[in-house]
């Protein structure tokens, strides 16, 4: 095996140690089998091209336009032209791929199931990139040490969404990937000075040893690894280093996989129109209040100082029959079982399933996972509420002031999880919740306390119009401004309430809707809302309505006269029970009438939970096609420019006395460099007659032939050393029987590569480079001050 084989082969070799940090992140890794046979195929495309040889450039090219086709075959084959070349509908499907792997991975906790097409077309298309990378820093340019740095990149990525506790061994993998690609290349340096000292001389039977300078460099990597692994373990300041333990990924079961929500409060926002209040949802139910039909999304438990969202958690199969009780609810608390059917609009493609919480059992079909700490269900594999109808039962649970009153302390892991808090929180929120809950003997005195101060005694403006924010200053300047809409109430009371120890999320759903003549809930854009959840033991997860006009209170939060068990009637109520108000107003609520007029404000598109898909847009295909076209013309561009040289040189021309030097001299570089593409080498050391002699020599040109070159040549002296050179006519033709010459003489292969990858086309190269020395060489004259010269004493 040749030196150069050889480092093709360990370039080859260290992109598979390095993607093999990517292995934990997928079940199961079998896409590593697929990655390692398209990696080889395009690597021994790179090494017959550098067997032939092809230009640089040419080979590298020639390497991407292999690992193109190759993604193609693999990911595109029927929307392909051939099932081969890449055509719009490739491009437009490989787009789509790559969307639905970026949906994926936001989706998708580790390990992601490698049922996604798009993931896959992800890594092994990331695989083939780093591949060509490495394999042209390593191979075609010699130069393995900047082969490192995409190496780097690749194990970065994966070191940083890596959560286990084999990093080292990754680690050592890939460092020892690239140590093997160092030393192989520094062994084929060695080589080309001659034979490789190896020690002494051994004695008959002795077996040979590796070479003095191959068993120093592995003694040095051997060194430096060992270093990376037990060094950052020692320094306390690193937290652990490579040899650290597993980090935690949530708790559950995990049975079915595991998920990671994105936040659906930024999902596809700018795609809604909020000028119509479109209906999302037509729901019928059995409950006789309506006021409580709240339709959940997902919670938001996960608070970071800047916003809140979901946590990552485990999920499992939807539960067949009936779904777990609910955490905290007690035997004691007052529940019956409501059934409730939904039907999303054909354009509503949300992931999260809308549900009443909490649920008991649900009736869906399709690909969906189940949730348990959240209670929520989410699509997998690109399934959505599209156009579907579900049934759901839920438990209408009904609480009393005194069983609140009397919860008993919560477990201590879900208190210590859902009173979290980040230190960036402004202290002016802890302040504010103990000044509006003094006087408050339990917690959900306090909770109560924390509702009214937002909806009825702080103050606060329902206002549409205020920016959502971010920061840890948001909620701090919302306490200040005293205006925001449901975003800021819910957000807002749920971190004051984890100040007072208080386990508090943020629920994203459906307000309740608009009762129609047919008995169904019709629930629209404009109904879409956010509120607090606080836990009580004993009762569970409990809603609470801090935003004004929006909603209903809680029955359970309302001022109770003596000696009843039902609200005051008296007493002024925000619970729109008949007519549940969906948008703001200036009144108490929003009537079914004005809702219908449109005459009601609207939530912020950001406080939507809506998620859909479209298909790519036109500029997107334009530019995938715009691509796939360069990346199939670049192989070409050495032979257009040599076209258009040609052309220029043998083309048009003066016919005055000013003009024979120009054009003689044009029509001999053209000759020499035609020479050079079909195998002739240029010499410089040599004159014109020398040359045109040896090109007759070396192409083994006929006699009309060889006297073509040889006229071209004395045209070319002529026009050097006379003192007025004439011009002298014919010579483009003399050009073209002399190139007809050395293709004549030359085989049908040397002919093909002279016209697709002409040697000449690396004066390109030659001329930037010389250009860019002239300007620094002009620069730096420029920025030096000119130098005093001594005058002479006498």
């Amino acid at each position: 095996m040749s030196g150069q084989a050889r480092v093709a082969l360990c370039a080859w070799a260290a992109t598979l140690t390095t993607a093999c940090a990517l292995l934990p992140l997928v079940d199961p890794a079998t896409w590593i089998v697929q990655a390692a046979f398209l990696l080889a195929v395009q690597s021994g495309v790179g090494a017959v091209a550098r067997r032939v040889p092809l230009a640089r450039p040419l080979t590298v090219a020639a390497q991407a336009v292999t690992g193109v086709l190759l993604l193609t075959v693999a990911f595109a084959r029927r929307e392909a032209l051939a099932g081969l070349v890449p055509g719009p509908e490739a491009v437009a499907r490989v787009g789509a791929l790559l969307r639905q792997g970026a949906d994926d991975i936001a989706r998708y906790a580790i390990p992601a199931p490698l049922e996604s097409d798009g993931i896959r077309l992800m890594l092994v298309g990331g695989v083939l990139v780093i591949g060509l990378l490495v394999d042209t820093l390593a191979v075609t340019f010699r130069s393995a040490a900047p082969a490192g740095l995409p190496l780097l990149a690749l194990y970065s990525v994966a070191a940083g969404l890596a959560e286990g506790g084999a990093d080292w061994l990754w680690f050592l993998l890939a460092a020892t990937g690239y140590l093997t690609l160092l030393l192989a290349e520094g062994r084929d340096r060695l080589a080309q000075w001659g034979r490789v000292f190896g020690g002494p001389q051994r004695t008959a039977g002795e077996r040979a040893g590796p070479a003095a300078p191959l068993r120093t460099g592995r003694r040095i990597g051997a060194f430096a690894l060992g270093v990376a692994l037990v060094v950052p373990a020692a320094l306390p300041a690193l937290e652990g280093g490579l040899l650290d333990s597993a980090r935690s990924t949530g708790d559950g079961s995990g049975g079915g996989g595991t998920i990671s929500a994105v936040n659906p409060l930024v999902s596809l926002r700018d795609s809604l129109n909020v000028d119509e209040d479109r209906r999302v949802l037509s729901v019928t139910t059995d409950t006789a209040d309506l006021s409580d039909l709240y339709l959940r999304i997902v919670s938001l438990d996960d608070f970071d100082g800047t916003t809140w969202k979901p946590a990552k958690r485990h999920i499992t199969s939807v539960p067949e029959g009936a779904f777990p009780t609910p955490a905290g609810l007690g035997p004691d608390v007052e529940r019956r079982e409501t059934v409730t059917t939904v039907s999303a609009a054909d354009w509503y493609a949300q992931d999260w399933l809308p549900m009443p919480y909490p649920p008991s059992g649900v009736r869906v079909s399709g690909h969906w996972r189940y949730e348990p700490v959240g209670m929520t269900l989410v699509g997998d594999h690109g399934q959505n509420t599209r156009g579907m109808t579900y049934e759901v039962r839920g438990l209408d649970v009904r609480p009393t002031a005194e069983q609140l009153a009397a919860a008993p302390r919560p477990p201590e892991g879900l208190l210590r999880e859902f009173t979290e808090l980040p230190e960036s929180l402004p202290g002016v929120v802890a302040e504010t919740a103990r000044e509006v809950t003094a006087g408050a003997s339990n917690a959900y005195e306090r909770a109560v306390a924390l509702q009214e101060f937002f909806a009825t005694e702080g103050g606060f403006v329902y206002d549409t119009q205020v920016r959502v924010g971010s920061g840890s200053q948001a909620i701090s300047r919302f306490l200040r401004d005293r205006r925001g809409f449901c975003v800021h109430f819910s957000f807002s009371m749920a971190a004051m309430a984890r100040t007072l120890g208080i386990p508090a999320r943020v629920a994203v759903g459906f307000a309740p809707g608009t009762p129609q003549g047919d008995g169904s809930v019709s629930v629209g854009l404009r109904d879409a809302h956010a509120w607090p959840e606080l836990y009580f033991e004993g009762v569970g997860w409990t809603r609470f309505e801090p935003t004004p006009t929006r909603g209903s209170a809680p029955s359970y939060t309302l001022p109770q006269a003596p000696g009843s068990a039902v609200p005051d009637p008296a007493e002024p109520s925000r619970d729109a029970r008949a007519e549940p108000s969906a948008a703001p107003s200036a009144s108490d609520g929003c009537s079914a009438e004005d809702k219908k007029a449109e005459a009601c404000a609207s939530e912020p598109a950001v406080t939507v939970p809506v998620a859909g898909g479209g298909g790519p847009g036109g500029y997107a295909v334009l530019g995938w096609t715009l691509g796939a076209l360069a990346v199939l013309l670049t192989p070409l561009t050495p032979m257009l420019w040599r076209l258009r040289r040609r052309s220029v040189r043998l083309g048009p021309h003066g016919r005055g006395a000013a003009d024979a030097a120009p054009h003689a001299l044009a029509v001999w570089e053209e000759l020499g460099d035609t020479a050079w593409d079909l195998g002739v080498p240029p010499d410089g050391s040599l004159t014109p007659r020398g040359s045109a002699e040896r090109i007759v020599r070396l192409g083994r040109l006929d006699e009309e032939a060889g006297a073509a070159v040889r006229r071209v040549a004395r045209a070319v002296e002529e026009v050097l050393y006379a003192p007025r050179p004439r011009p002298v006519a014919g010579l483009a033709e003399d050009a073209g029987r002399a190139a007809a010459g050395l293709r004549a003489s030359v085989g049908r292969g040397t002919r093909l590569r002279a016209r697709i990858a002409p040697r000449s086309a690396v004066r390109v190269v030659w001329a930037a480079s010389a250009r860019w020395t002239a300007l620094r060489e002009r620069l730096g004259t420029a920025s030096r001050p000119p130098r005093k010269v001594p005058g002479l004493r006498g």
